[in-house]
């Protein structure tokens, strides 16, 4: 898991490694599961730069495995656990991937619209490793970072831009000796 409390990629790739036997299956709403013909056609590493509401600089990286279930079934049984991790071999060869990224999954079919989301928790259902999808939710970072979202009580807005302090115009001080305490110099 990481800090958000999603899974990471470490933790989903340990949890694929424990069970290399299993056939790997994807429950995308309640008692629906992805289509057993279904092939996972990339892994993408995402870097996201953001700048929220409040004029704050984020940044963060995600694994998106995206998964494709063609149109007509082509087999009866899902990959098996083995053949994932031989998927994952080949992307992690050509691209390391950053064990402490969130995971999404990437799917839609022609009943349900493409989305990426979350594995919610994974179980071992008889020989079944079952990866439970559930949607992202969208989240306002002035709340993460224990403000608000809207108007406070106080009447101020979250999604204003951080306030810059004036800038401050220096001036030489240094003032020449026989100007000083002279009549018309200024010092009284």
């Amino acid at each position: 898991m990481n800090e958000s409390g999603q899974l990471n990629w470490a933790t989903f790739k340990a949890t694929l490694l424990q069970n290399p036997a299993l056939t790997l299956q994807f429950q995308y709403a309640e008692n629906k599961r992805i289509d057993a013909s279904y092939h996972i056609t990339e892994i993408k590493q995402a870097t996201i730069q953001s700048v929220d509401c409040g004029g704050v600089s984020n940044s963060w990286t995600e694994v998106i495995v995206q998964i494709w279930e063609p149109a007509s079934a082509q087999q009866e049984r899902a990959m098996n656990v083995e053949k994932a991790l031989s998927i994952i071999k080949v992307v992690e060869k050509m691209l390391p991937l950053d064990p402490l990224a969130p995971v999404k999954i990437e799917f839609g079919n022609s009943r349900f619209d493409t989305r990426q989301m979350l594995p919610n928790e994974i179980t071992i259902q008889g020989d079944d490793l079952v990866v439970d999808l559930r949607p992202d939710t969208v989240q306002c970072k002035a709340i993460e970072r224990g403000g608000s979202c809207g108007t406070t009580a106080a009447g101020e807005e979250c999604c204003t831009p951080v306030a810059t302090k004036p800038k401050i115009e220096l001036k030489n001080l240094a003032v020449a000796a026989e100007a000083c305490c002279t009549p018309g110099g200024g010092c009284c």
